[in-house]
């Protein structure tokens, strides 16, 4: 249902207000792009500090601009299942074509508690979900198995695996359906879990580098896997340089560079260190990006 290079989009602001014109035009810079999805409101757009309203008005305006050209998976996940009911229930009637839903942060729930917790958000919703392990920002790994048993109900049709870990991808590409979305949550290892088998990204990378990235997926599905390497490691200076600090806030600076939005954060996220500034300009004048 879902592959390729999909973004995980920033959320702009000015003011301490929401840029809608800023971020619709991102919508579109992505799709002329060739970007083949759109996630707003993941980690990277700073859900954590959006106030309910704004939530929504995020998944709306991405909504509108996007008309229907690509998928949108709205990001719905909270450490609250009750929350994470709400947001993705909101998700579907805004008519988003499906939800990114995170393992719940800081509560630390053990698998069975992951198992529950996923099945009453798919059961709220008449939505495709995708489960989102990222333990390094959540502090709880969904294990293979935990993926396995939830690749059972029928709206779970895929996970972003953001573990780092190539022995798990391979674990959950072996135990899941052929036809379950496993997608790389880390833009590092998008060429080798395409090698796995995986059917894509949900990139950061492709918030500057929309092209290149959806050009790397579409090669690689032509049987162009030089290509496709080549593309990796071209970008592979960018991939590191926009996690040099927290995600997102080199990706954020780096837009901003670009002349694309505001340098502006929410607390307790902040602007980059003089020198990592400095380091990561260096790598988008030396790919001619800003």
């Amino acid at each position: 249902m879902f592959h390729g290079a999909i973004v995980a989009t920033i959320t702009p602001f000015r003011n301490g207000k929401l840029d809608a014109s800023a971020l619709k035009k991102l919508v579109e810079f992505q799709i002329r792009n060739g970007t083949d999805g759109i996630v707003p409101c993941g980690t990277t757009g700073e859900p954590a500090t959006l106030v309910y309203e704004e939530h929504e008005r995020v998944i709306d305006l991405v909504l509108e601009a996007a008309a229907g050209r690509v998928p949108v998976i709205a990001g719905t996940g909270s450490n609250s299942t009750k929350e994470a009911v709400l947001l993705t229930r909101y998700a579907k009637r805004a008519g988003a074509n499906g939800a990114l839903v995170i393992t719940p942060y800081c509560n630390k729930p053990t698998q069975a508690g992951l198992v529950a917790h996923f099945r009453e958000v798919a059961a709220s919703a008449d939505l495709p979900l995708i489960l989102y392990n990222v333990p390094s920002r959540t502090g709880v790994n969904m294990t293979a198995e935990t993926v396995a048993r939830l690749s059972e109900v029928k709206t779970i049709v895929g996970v972003k695996e953001a573990s780092g870990n190539l022995a798990q991808v391979c674990d959950i590409l072996k135990m899941t359906p052929r036809t379950f979305c496993v997608l790389s949550g880390d833009d590092g290892l998008y060429f080798p879990m395409l090698a796995l088998g995986a059917k894509g990204v949900i990139s950061v990378v492709s918030n500057v580098a929309p092209r290149e990235m959806a050009d790397l997926y579409d090669a690689f599905a032509m049987g162009e896997v030089a290509r496709a390497r080549e593309i990796h490691f071209r970008l592979w200076p960018l991939m590191k340089a926009l996690f040099i600090e927290t995600n997102p806030i080199p990706v954020k600076t780096a837009l901003a560079m670009m002349g694309k939005v505001r340098e502006e954060f929410r607390l307790p996220l902040c602007g980059m260190s003089d020198a990592n500034r400095k380091a990561l300009a260096k790598v988008l004048s030396d790919l001619k990006i800003a």
